[in-house]
Formats: structure tokens, C-alpha cells, sequence
């Protein structure tokens, strides 16, 4: 592979990820602050979210900043030689604690207007959804291997850069949109990935039976 074909491979929101993290490596930031710092931008997003009003575009704005944040602790981590399990499982955590504190949020401020109880409900079926399929994604690493939950990347973009969306569709005034979309979509999704699971875990089993 040239290597325009491998920039071409990596999202965009990564290769950001790379440039910020030189000076925090550069400081000997530890990774593991990053992530945790991630948290609190997270839980401040979904606050915001929840406020509904002019406060949802905020929180929007710091929701971007915590799902970029999750490629950022990985790039100060292999940049400080500072990887880890615990550090990988710590960023996992992280970053599901983010997503379900914005669509949660994003669903109590939306409850307090355009989709009345609704907008909770779907908030916290698409939140923990994400979360699951997440968790779902991590047992087929582990039991499978990285590169079986590698994304493609298509003009800079991954699958979960979907999640950047949140933004604008709340500057636009759309948000409501989103979260039916996310409510019902993100269910299906997980379905398909723990589809994906079993088959993992069936192989798995083959294997385990093939060698007694």
C-alpha cells in the first residue's frame, strides 16, 4: 500500500487526534487523564442537552469534543509509549459513559418540548444501545482480534463519525430527527452486531471442540 493510500485510510477526526496529541506528549500527559478528563466533558454535554433551550447547542458543541476526545488519549498513549490494557478498557468505559450521557441528554431536553415523554424514552434506548454494541464490538476483539471490528474508512469518515451529526442537526434545529433515528436504528444495529457475536462465539467453540 503507498503511503497516500495509507493517509487516505485514516479518519480525519484521527489524524487531528495525532497533531493535538504531540504537545500533551510532548508534556508527558499521562493518557489515562485524558480519558478521564473525556468524562467530564461528556457529563457536561449531556447536561446541557438536558437543559433544553439555548443550552442544547453548547452541549452539542462539548459532545463533539468528548467523541473526538476518544481518539485523542489513544494517540497520547502510543505517543508516550504509554499503552495498556487497563488503559484500553479505561477508554472503552469512557467513551460509553459519554455517548449514553448525550443521547440521554439529548433526550430530557427534547422531552421538555417536541417529543414529550418520548424524547427520554428514545434517548435512553439509543444511549444503551450504543453502549451495547460497543461492549458487543469489544468481546469480538477480544475474541476474534482487532482487525475483525477494524472500520473502513470512506473520505476521511468511519461508521461512528455518525456520531459528530449530533451537532449540527441541533444548530439546525433538527435534533428531534436524530434521536427517532438514533431511538430506532441503534436497536437494529446492535442486533446485526451481536448477530456477528454469535457467529464469533460459534467458531470460537469449533475451534475449542476441534482441538479436544
Amino acid at each position: 500500500m503507498s503511503s497516500d493510500s495509507s493517509a487516505a485510510a485514516v479518519a480525519i477526526d484521527q489524524r487531528l487526534a495525532k497533531w493535538a496529541a504531540r504537545p500533551l506528549a510532548s508534556l508527558s500527559v499521562h493518557p489515562n487523564i485524558v480519558t478521564g478528563s473525556s468524562i467530564f466533558v461528556g457529563l457536561g454535554a449531556g447536561w446541557l442537552l438536558a437543559q433544553g433551550d439555548a443550552l442544547i447547542h453548547w452541549g452539542a458543541a462539548l459532545f463533539v469534543v468528548a467523541v473526538w476526545m476518544d481518539h485523542l488519549d489513544g494517540e497520547v498513549a502510543r505517543q508516550t509509549g504509554r499503552t495498556s490494557t487497563f488503559g484500553h478498557y479505561f477508554d472503552h468505559a469512557a467513551a460509553m459513559t459519554n455517548y449514553v450521557a448525550g443521547f440521554v441528554g439529548a433526550g430530557i431536553g427534547l422531552g421538555k418540548g417536541a417529543l414529550g415523554e418520548w424524547g427520554l424514552i428514545l434517548g435512553i434506548v439509543a444511549g444503551v444501545s450504543v453502549a451495547a454494541i460497543m461492549t458487543v464490538r469489544l468481546y469480538i476483539e477480544i475474541s476474534d482480534g482487532h482487525e475483525s471490528v477494524r472500520q473502513d474508512v470512506r473520505y476521511g469518515f468511519e461508521i461512528e463519525d455518525t456520531l459528530y451529526i449530533l451537532a449540527p442537526v441541533t444548530w439546525f434545529g433538527v435534533l428531534k430527527y436524530f434521536i427517532i433515528a438514533a431511538g430506532v436504528g441503534a436497536p437494529i444495529f446492535l442486533l446485526y452486531v451481536s448477530w456477528q457475536a454469535l457467529g464469533v462465539f460459534r467458531r470460537s467453540r469449533a475451534t475449542s471442540a476441534g482441538k479436544q
